[in-house]
C-alpha cells in the first residue's frame, strides 16, 4: 500500500506539470520542481534520481576464470525534497529510496515493512555556527560514506565502505564549525543516535551510539562544498586540503557491524557488546586532480556471541549461530584526474584485513575507472573494471558500466 501511495505522488507531479504546462527558469541539475512561498515562510526543492548499472563478473574457480555471470540493476531509484519551513535557519531533508536495494533488510524491527525512508531530518542554525539537527541521517562517519551516492567518482564506493561505515541511523546531532583565520577552518560534529540503523521502529534494542568528527581544512573551503563531491569538477584554483578522524562508539551494539550487518542472537534474545569504530581520512583537490585516502578499525569488547554460560550462542533450534563481529581494519586510496573536456581517469586499492575470529578472508582490490560529465554529476556516463583477490588468492574479475541521471 505504501509503496502505491509513493507512486501515485510522483505521478501526480508528474501530470500537474505536464497538464500545467508552465514554463520554469529551473536549469536542469538544479531540482525538478522548486518553489518559495510569496511570503518567503516555507521552500521545496524536489529533485529524483535514476542509476542504472550493467555488470558482468567472472569467479575463479581456483584454476582459471568461469563464464562469465551478468546482471542489469537499477542501483538506485530516489525521490529528494529539500528547503527550508519557517525560516531559512530551519531546513530539512526527505529522501525515499524506491530501488529493491535501497527498500531491503524489513524485519521485525522494521515493522515488517520495507525501509523506503533514507532521510527525514531537520536541521536547525539555533545560534551563529551551530547547528541541531533531528532525525534520521547520515552518521559523521568516513567521508566515502558521507559523499553523496549521487556524486561518486567511480560506479560504486569501495569495499572498505562496504564493510566499515556506520551509515544512518536515527537521533540528534549538534555541528558547528570555526575559522581560525580567513583560510583554516575547523568543523565538530557530534551524534547521538539509536544504534541499531534506519527505520527501526522497536525502540533501543541495545545501549545508545555516540559518534564525533573533527574536520581540519587548513586551506580554506572547497567550492562548492567539494571536500563531499568526488572529482574536481570546479577544477580548484588553489591546492585544497580536508584532513578528518571519526570515533564512534555504540555501547551494548546487537549487530555484526555496529549499527549495520545482521543481529546476534541467543536462546535467550539479542547478544550485546559494545563495539568501537575508528576512521582517519583525508581529501584533496588541485586544479583536476582529486585524491581521497582513508583508513578504518573496527573492535568488539566481547566480539564472539555466547550464551550467558559463555557456550557459542544457539539459535531456537539449538544450533550454533556463529555470530561474530566483523573487526579488523581497511585501507583505502582513490585518485583521479578531470581533463578539461570533462573525461575523467581515475583509481582505486583497497585492503581489507580482518580478525581471524572472524573467519574472513583478508581482500585486496584494484579498480580502474573513466567517466563522462555529460552535466556534471547530474548527468554522467561511467565504467570500471575491478580485480579482486581473497586469501592472497584471485577471487574475481568484474566489468560495469551506468549511467546517472539527476534532476
Amino acid at each position: 500500500m505504501k509503496c502505491h501511495y509513493l507512486t501515485l505522488v510522483a505521478m501526480l507531479c508528474v501530470c500537474i506539470s505536464a497538464n500545467s504546462q508552465e514554463i520554469t527558469e529551473t536549469k536542469f541539475g538544479k531540482g525538478m520542481l522548486n518553489l518559495v512561498a510569496k511570503d518567503s515562510s516555507w521552500s521545496v526543492k524536489f529533485a529524483p534520481r535514476i542509476q542504472f548499472r550493467a555488470m558482468s563478473q567472472w569467479d575463479h574457480d581456483g584454476d582459471s576464470y568461469g563464464k562469465p555471470e551478468q546482471n542489469f540493476l537499477i542501483r538506485r531509484a530516489r525521490l529528494k525534497f529539500d528547503g527550508f519551513a519557517y525560516s531559512p535557519k530551519l531546513k530539512y531533508k526527505i529522501e525515499l529510496g524506491l530501488s529493491n536495494r535501497d527498500i531491503s533488510g524489513a524485519n521485525q524491527f522494521t515493522g515488517n515493512a520495507p525501509r523506503y525512508i533514507l532521510d527525514a531530518v531537520i536541521m536547525w542554525n539555533f545560534y551563529e555556527n551551530f547547528e541541531l539537527w533531528a532525525g534520521q541521517t547520515k552518521l559523521p562517519g568516513n567521508v566515502e560514506r558521507v559523499v553523496s551516492s549521487a556524486n561518486l567518482q567511480l560506479i560504486d564506493r569501495s569495499l572498505l565502505n562496504s564493510r566499515f561505515n556506520i551509515d544512518r541511523d536515527l537521533g540528534i546531532q549538534i555541528r558547528h564549525h570555526a575559522n581560525l583565520s580567513e583560510s583554516f577552518i575547523i568543523r565538530e560534529k557530534f551524534a547521538l543516535s539509536q544504534g541499531e540503523g534506519r527505520n527501526i521502529v522497536s525502540g533501543n534494542l541495545g545501549g545508545h551510539q555516540y559518534t564525533g568528527r573533527i574536520e581540519v581544512l587548513p586551506f580554506g573551503e572547497f567550492e562548492g562544498g567539494g571536500d563531499y563531491v568526488q572529482s574536481d569538477l570546479k577544477r580548484e584554483k588553489t591546492p585544497k586540503l580536508m584532513l578528518a578522524a571519526t570515533y564512534d562508539y555504540n555501547d551494548d551494539a546487537v549487530k555484526t557491524r555496529s549499527n549495520l550487518g545482521s543481529y546476534m542472537f541467543t536462546s535467550t534474545g539479542l547478544y550485546k557488546t559494545d563495539i568501537t569504530t575508528i576512521f582517519v581520512d583525508a581529501m584533496f583537490k588541485y586544479d583536476g586532480l582529486s585524491i581521497m585516502a582513508e583508513y578504518a578499525n573496527r573492535d568488539a569488547d566481547a566480539p564472539i556471541a555466547v550464551e550467558e554460560n559463555g557456550l557459542p550462542a544457539m539459535d531456537a533450534e539449538g544450533n550454533p549461530t556463529g555470530d561474530v563481529v566483523l573487526t579488523g581494519n581497511a585501507f583505502n586510496f582513490q585518485a583521479g584526474y578531470l581533463f578539461k573536456n570533462n573525461y575523467e581517469v581515475a583509481g582505486r586499492f583497497t585492503n581489507l584485513s580482518f580478525d581471524p575470529i572472524t573467519g574472513s578472508d583478508n581482500s585486496e582490490q584494484y579498480t580502474l575507472g573513466a567517466s563522462k560529465y555529460i552535466v556534471g554529476h547530474k548527468l554522467k556516463v561511467q565504467t570500471d573494471i575491478n580485480y579482486t583477490s581473497r586469501g592472497g588468492e584471485p577471487d574475481n574479475i568484474e566489468f560495469r558500466i551506468g549511467f546517472d541521471l539527476h534532476f
